[in-house]
């Protein structure tokens, strides 16, 4: 009987904790598991899956594809760049004069044909 309502008790207890909103955020107040991720271009909460600028992995290492995601800055002198390499943490990349190439730690971001970009890490297109 004990047992009983002790594992009564964890179960709801267990339910309880799981129907609390916003539980997961992190230390800009964006909730992770709603999809929300910080963004020091926009100094908001972002679904980087929603940003119009979309990159996929290119030569893929698992059996999905990843994807990246990249949000300039008003006057284009900086890219923010969402790849899952990095630790959930965002990279920042800066251009430099009126070049279109964005540079930081090895990562390169370019424009590609048309309207696309592509991001290298030391000189290897990983995502486009």
């Amino acid at each position: 009987m004990k047992k009983t309502v002790l594992l009564g008790a964890m179960f709801l207890g267990s339910f309880i904790f799981a129907q609390i909103k916003g539980g997961d955020r992190d230390a800009h107040g964006c909730i992770g598991s709603a999809g929300y991720t910080y963004s020091q271009i926009k100094k908001d909460c972002v679904r980087v899956f929603e940003q119009k600028i979309k990159l996929t992995e290119v030569a893929p290492k698992g059996s999905y594809t990843s994807m990246a995601a990249v949000i300039f800055s008003k006057d284009l002198k900086k890219a923010e760049v969402f790849v899952p390499d990095t630790d959930g943490e965002s990279l920042i990349l800066t251009r430099a004069g009126k070049s279109k190439i964005w540079k930081k730690d090895g990562y390169v971001l370019v424009p590609f044909k048309k309207n696309g970009y592509q991001l290298k890490k030391d000189d290897v297109v990983i995502y486009q």
